[in-house]
C-alpha cells in the first residue's frame, strides 16, 4: 500500500507541473530555442532572466535575433514564476509594449 500511495503522490506533483508549451506565447519554436538555452521545465525557467536568455540566443544565432524574442522570453518568466499572473500579462505583445516604453522613457 506504501508504493501506491507513494506513486499517487508523485502523479499529483507531476500533474501540477507545467511544461514550457503550457506557457501562452511558448510555441515548437520558443520551445526548442529554450531547449537549446538548456531550459527544461517552467522551474529552471523561473530562475532565469529574459535578457541573459536573448543575449545568449544572438551569441548562440550568430546574429541579433527580434526583440519579440526577448518580450516572449519576458512572457514566459513572469508565468513560470506566477501561475496565476493576469491573462493580459501572459502575452508578449504586453511585454513588447513595457520594452517600448522603458526605452522611450
Amino acid at each position: 500500500m506504501k508504493y501506491r500511495e507513494t506513486r499517487i503522490t508523485h502523479n499529483r506533483k507531476l500533474n501540477k507541473e507545467r511544461e514550457l508549451r503550457d506557457l501562452v506565447s511558448v510555441g515548437p519554436a520558443m520551445e526548442r530555442d529554450l531547449r537549446t538555452l538548456g531550459v527544461r521545465n517552467t522551474a529552471q525557467l523561473a530562475k532565469c532572466r529574459p535578457e541573459a536568455l536573448y543575449e545568449k540566443l544572438n551569441r548562440l544565432r550568430g546574429k541579433r535575433q527580434d526583440p519579440c524574442c526577448l518580450d516572449v522570453f519576458t512572457a514566459a518568466i513572469a508565468q513560470a514564476k506566477n501561475p496565476a499572473l493576469a491573462k493580459e500579462k501572459c502575452v508578449w505583445w504586453y511585454w513588447s509594449r513595457v520594452r517600448k516604453a522603458r526605452s522611450k522613457g
